[in-house]
């Protein structure tokens, strides 16, 4: 019979935390399965492709100090 989910939890609750940490590790890679064909391509050529337009000077960077303003800004007006 499957050992109860409690007993589990209280099992790695007990781990240090660096075994704790690779645990959880290996169940997000197994929960996210295998990696998308071709994703690491894609993300290469996004960076590359964001890099050129900064050095090109095509786009306008913001500070975080002004996405977070923002965002703030945004959550009180739905009253968050």
């Amino acid at each position: 019979m499957a050992r109860a989910i409690t007993e589990i939890e209280n099992e790695i609750r007990s781990l240090p935390p660096k075994a704790q940490e690779r645990l959880l590790h290996v169940l997000l890679e197994e929960l996210d399965g295998p990696p998308d064909a071709g994703a690491e391509e894609a993300w290469l050529q996004e960076i590359q492709r964001r890099s050129r337009e900064l050095d090109e000077g095509s786009v306008e960077t913001v500070s975080a100090e002004e996405v977070f303003a923002r965002l703030r800004k945004r959550l009180k007006a739905h009253g968050r």
